[in-house]
């Protein structure tokens, strides 16, 4: 079955592409990657439903897919944007 949204934490990342951001710039990445976090949890939802009714008629359900690898590397930039904004103390 795959993994729920909630299980699913972020994958490192690096903050020296965000080493010369503005802090407007960060926030202005910060709220695109909310946005596809929120995308990305909504189609790992669907994939569990889907997986579920599978698995109610093979008997067997879907792993995790692109989704599940995708929202872990969304929040892994999200925290480390959130980690430079505070080093800038940026508001």
């Amino acid at each position: 079955m795959p993994t729920s949204p909630a299980q699913i934490t972020g994958s490192p990342s690096s903050g020296l592409q965000y080493d010369n951001a503005t802090c407007s710039r960060l926030a202005t990445e910060l709220a695109s990657l909310t946005r596809r976090e929120n995308q990305l949890v909504v189609a790992q939802e669907q994939r569990i439903k889907s997986s579920q009714v599978q698995a109610f008629m093979l008997w067997y359900g879907q792993g995790d897919g692109v989704e599940a690898s995708e929202l872990s590397t969304v929040r892994g930039e999200k925290e480390t944007i959130l980690s430079v904004m505070a080093i800038k103390k940026c508001e």
